[in-house]
């Protein structure tokens, strides 16, 4: 580990003091440690959002310690670990449901990361090795909106207003591009290329810019909201943000979660969700269309093809052509007994069959 790193932790130890491993005192508030944790992330780029994300997880673990009143270095041991992560299985939410394997993984990979960083200074030895992961789930995307429901929830905001406008863009923008709540919270006006309908995302998820096209209906919001709606905001002309809030130079992504899922339960479509909400129906609809995959992996921004895949399991149009036109059960009942041009010969399709099976 860097210089930097070790003396960002370290400090003189106390009289009497002793941490029994190397010169870095385990006297150190857990507070602190995360704090200096985080001041090495921020120096080595990390975002924003991600640091602010890391703080709200590893403060979880730090107040739960201290119930248990662990507050310094010295308090970590295993069964400590061991613990927080019976915890994390046992809590249950406000309606009684436990935990998402998701939103234990948010928890526990940020502490491991955290031990890991006190074990290369000397603290928390083989601490690391205390945490086991549960397993990531493979679950699809529970919640879809089709191009109907879409147009339901397009037609919440109120036009006539500022806000409303602001609104009714973020929508159009999420729905044409699938972007995250994080990317659509820090675009700049300058992201926006209206004369070529295209949007540069910046620093994504693991800091990788990208440009995508967003098509001329979110072109027109976009366009209307620029030159209708946004100059009348109070935050507007302290701030290069494309969105800001009511009065702030830029929009609070949890207070976005707030409005878009404001919108999508007033529609009266049944769902539940928000940005992304968006971002699943946008990928899946582009597949029914019959979108190669790899074009819909670089509108969202996937590091790997193997979670943009996860849509094929979702999207059951082409399955379904499939399915009619070979299965002899589907045939001669009603109009969808005879598909017509349905062949499974090319290479292309068996590739695409084979995503199915895997």
């Amino acid at each position: 580990m860097e210089q930097t790193s070790y003396s960002l932790l370290h400090r003189a130890p106390q009289a009497g003091a002793s941490s029994g491993q190397g010169d870095v005192p385990c006297t150190i508030a857990i507070d602190d440690a995360i704090q200096r944790y985080l001041t090495f992330r921020a120096m080595k780029g990390g975002t924003v959002q991600s640091l602010c994300d890391l703080r709200r997880y590893l403060n979880d673990f730090a107040k739960w310690a201290v119930l248990l009143h662990v507050e310094d270095l010295a308090g970590l041991n295993p069964d400590l670990l061991k613990k927080y992560q019976c915890f994390l299985f046992e809590y249950r939410k406000r309606d009684g449901q436990p935990l998402a394997t998701a939103s234990k993984l948010a928890k526990l990979v940020p502490l491991r990361g955290w031990l890991r960083w006190l074990t290369t200074l000397g603290v928390a030895a083989n601490l690391v090795d205390a945490i086991e992961l549960p397993a990531a789930d493979q679950a699809l995307p529970r919640r879809l909106l089709s191009a109907a429901e879409i147009e339901a929830v397009m037609a919440m905001p109120r036009t006539d207003t500022p806000l409303g406008l602001r609104d009714r863009a973020m929508l159009e923008l999420l729905y044409a591009t699938g972007i995250r709540r994080m990317e659509i919270g820090q675009l700049d006006i300058n992201d926006v290329d209206l004369s070529r309908a295209i949007l540069c995302v910046r620093n994504g998820k693991g800091r990788k810019d990208r440009r995508i096209p967003m098509g001329p209906r979110a072109q027109h919001w976009l366009v209307t909201y620029l030159e209708q709606g946004r100059p009348a905001l109070s935050g507007a002309s302290s701030s290069l943000a494309l969105f800001p809030g009511r009065e702030g130079p830029r929009l609070n992504i949890n207070w976005l979660s707030t409005v878009i899922s404001g919108y999508v339960r007033r529609s009266g479509v049944g769902r539940a969700g928000a940005c992304h909400l968006f971002r699943h129906s946008m990928a899946t609809l582009m597949l029914d269309g019959g979108a190669d995959i790899r074009y819909i992996q670089a509108m969202l921004g996937h590091a790997q093809l193997s979670t943009t895949q996860i849509y094929t399991h979702v999207s059951t149009a082409r399955l379904e052509q499939v399915y009619l036109a070979t299965h002899p059960g589907a045939k001669g009942y009603g109009a969808g007994g005879s598909v017509e041009g349905v062949r499974v010969e090319s290479r292309e399709q068996e590739d695409e069959l084979s995503v199915w099976v895997a």
